[in-house]
């Protein structure tokens, strides 16, 4: 028979070639989902072997009574679903709830068989000259043609694990050959206003609840060197979700500033000054002015580093002590004469140059991580100074290296390079535990008290190293983290009885955000009050039930449901313990717009970042709570039931 024609693709917009490519792909997908998707009853039963080919008779097992059968998809339905008079008996072990799942599913089968048929019927009148030749379709030619549209419009090849891209394959498969895609104007006109609408609408759903647990703005900006222009794109998050706001182009650094003002103070108010919390941000050159500007205009809103930055900040103030700073210089320098020898010599290391591949300790601890890499060459190191190769390339440089052999040679570099490393250790594998984009307040002050313990538990300084050690992150945290992080490690149940009254570090955060948060003395008393009463166990804090659920439920549902009695904290601790503490989370969709600024005045662009950015969002929301791409509110009691037994299904397979 014959196969597609190979011809080149007619010259047309890149987005919209997609007319003959979606409807041989549709082919190919409409057969597969009705052997596949449409027949159910396969994932409940084992299939051992077929008889004659093209039969659909098979020798199965049902995977729910381990009896055994001969039949075709006709009887497997006929044993799941009770039906007589077909040869086989009902499953017995199949209780009435699963039997009207599996009856649930039989129907949105034959909905979609008949459903099929009447729009292939209707479609098949619009098709003059048949085209026999389609029903060859192979995987490969399939395959093949998708590849050819990506490759000649240069299309990122990411897009291929978008669930928006599969279920595109899915939807035209269903609708069948005739489907016929829309046009460009249709697609930047009405399609991308539908869009936006529908995620304005969800959007709004989550704007509800900013009342109740506030919301944190996310404020990233770029510096375009070669444009001098200043891009800012702006986040809002809550317990309830991400969301993408906007992004604005600052013509020239000399109005960063005063640009950057004017966009947080219209988004202050399109979001509700009583609704922010605090505000993260990622601004450069903007950060001064803004900050400044907002603690003046908006006193009570906190201006927060972002936890990620500033824990590789800290990190980094670490490998500066006095003490640590000389094992870091000399891991440097061997660094640089290894990697000059090694382009000298390329064939001595080969791979093993590259050493750790330790990617968190490189990106919270860079110092460390290079002393880690030399660490774990020790061995290679040593026997290649003494090599013929490596003297041969001493005489062909003009520096003195001989500094850099003792070191490598002597044991004392060594040991103080396995000190530093145990240092650091704890609190980078402390942090591996916290994940940053979902963190809430307080997590940060456990990481940094739990890694004192653990540096001081190992005995590797003495007392005066560990004064120093301690000093600098008292010193230094002020600067570097929110206060609201020593309100949520005091309010959080999951960290009650730490002995945070005794921590001054923590104690002075408590006092600061209480004096940002409440400008009436008289309301910092009460909410002081309260905290003592919290403190102590006082009315419905002390009950059986609120004492065993500390850890056991979240903070905020926690204090919903037991911090009734003192109203005033309650409110204070669910805001609190509802803000994110990073911008980690919104950096994908910020180096993506990077490339692309926008402009304010080109309302269609404008439009299209608003909706890729929010799409993209909701794409990382369904992976991490696996629901269905086009779900953006709770699903029906019917539809759960359905996934249900699907994810059984998917089991017993």
């Amino acid at each position: 028979m014959e196969r597609f024609s190979q011809k080149p693709l007619p010259k047309r917009n890149a987005p919209f070639r997609l007319n003959s490519i979606l409807f041989k792909l549709s082919i190919y997908w409409v057969g597969r989902m009705q052997s596949e998707s449409d027949k159910w009853g396969w994932k409940h039963v084992s299939v051992f072997g077929g008889f004659d080919k093209g039969s659909g008779t098979k020798r199965w097992k049902c995977n729910h009574c381990n009896i055994r059968y001969n039949g075709s998809y006709s009887r497997v339905r006929a044993h799941l679903l009770g039906f007589s008079g077909v040869g086989v008996k009902s499953c017995p072990a199949i209780d009435n709830s699963l039997k009207e799942s599996f009856q649930m599913l039989e129907e949105e089968r034959v909905s979609r068989k008949k459903k099929r048929a009447s729009i292939t019927g209707k479609h098949s009148k619009r098709i003059r000259t048949p085209r026999p030749s389609l029903t060859c379709v192979t995987k490969e030619d399939v395959d093949e043609m998708l590849a050819r549209f990506f490759f000649a419009d240069g299309l990122n090849m990411n897009i291929i694990n978008s669930p928006y891209f599969h279920e595109m394959i899915k939807a035209v498969a269903a609708f069948g050959p005739g489907y016929e895609p829309m046009s460009i104007h249709e697609l930047s006109g009405s399609f991308l206003s539908k869009e936006k609408e529908r995620i304005e609408k969800y959007v709004g759903l989550v704007r509800e609840s900013w009342p109740h647990t506030g919301c944190t703005l996310l404020c990233i900006g770029r510096l375009h060197s070669m444009s001098d222009s200043f891009q800012v794109n702006i986040f809002v998050s809550s317990p309830r979700g991400l969301s993408f706001l906007k992004s604005v182009d600052v013509d020239s650094v000399d109005g960063a500033g005063n640009s950057a003002v004017s966009i947080l103070r219209n988004t202050i108010m399109d979001v509700g000054p009583t609704n922010v919390v605090q505000i993260i941000s990622y601004l450069g050159p903007a950060k001064t002015y803004s900050e400044s500007y907002t603690l003046a205009e908006f006193p009570h809103i906190f201006w927060s580093p972002c936890s990620a930055h500033s824990i590789r900040i800290l990190m980094e103030d670490i490998a500066e002590l006095d003490w640590l700073r000389p094992v870091v210089l000399c891991a440097k320098e061997i660094d640089k004469c290894i990697i000059s020898f090694q382009n000298f010599s390329p064939s001595v290391f080969g791979e093993n140059l590259k050493g750790s591949s330790d990617s968190l300790t490189a990106r919270i601890a860079p110092s460390c991580y290079i002393v880690q890499k030399i660490l774990e060459l020790k061995k290679e190191f040593q026997e290649v100074i003494v090599t013929e190769e490596w003297k041969q390339w001493k005489l062909s440089i003009q520096q003195d290296i001989g500094s850099i052999e003792s070191t490598i040679l002597e044991e004392d570099f060594w040991s103080r390079g396995h000190m530093m490393l145990q240092i650091c250790e704890p609190f980078v594998r402390l942090f591996s535990t916290l994940d940053i984009n979902r963190c809430i307040m307080g997590d940060v002050h456990e990481w940094r008290v739990q890694a004192i313990e653990a540096v001081k538990s190992r005995g590797i300084i003495d007392a005066g190293a560990l004064n120093q050690l301690e000093g600098l992150i008292d010193n230094r945290w002020d600067v570097l983290f929110s206060p609201l992080h020593s309100a949520g490690y005091i309010l959080n149940p999951k960290y009650f009885g730490r002995g945070q009254a005794k921590d001054k570090t923590i104690m002075r955060g408590w006092k600061t955000t209480l004096e940002r948060y409440e400008c009436e003395s008289a309301s910092r008393r009460v909410l002081r009050e309260q905290l003592s009463s919290y403190w102590r166990l006082e009315g419905s804090l002390g009950e059986e039930d609120a004492v065993d659920c500390r850890d056991k439920m979240d903070p905020v549902a926690w204090w919903e449901n037991f911090g009734f009695e003192m109203p005033h904290l309650q409110t204070l601790a669910i805001k609190v313990l509802s803000q994110v503490s990073s911008v980690a989370m919104c950096e994908e969709s910020w180096q993506h717009n990077g490339g692309n600024p926008c402009q304010e005045t080109d309302a269609g662009l404008e439009d299209l970042v608003y909706v890729k950015n929010n799409l993209r969002l909701q794409s990382h929301r369904m992976d991490s709570h696996a629901t269905h791409v086009k779900d953006m509110v709770p699903s029906s009691p019917i539809e759960l039931k359905r996934q249900e037994v699907l994810s059984s299904s998917d089991r017993l397979c």
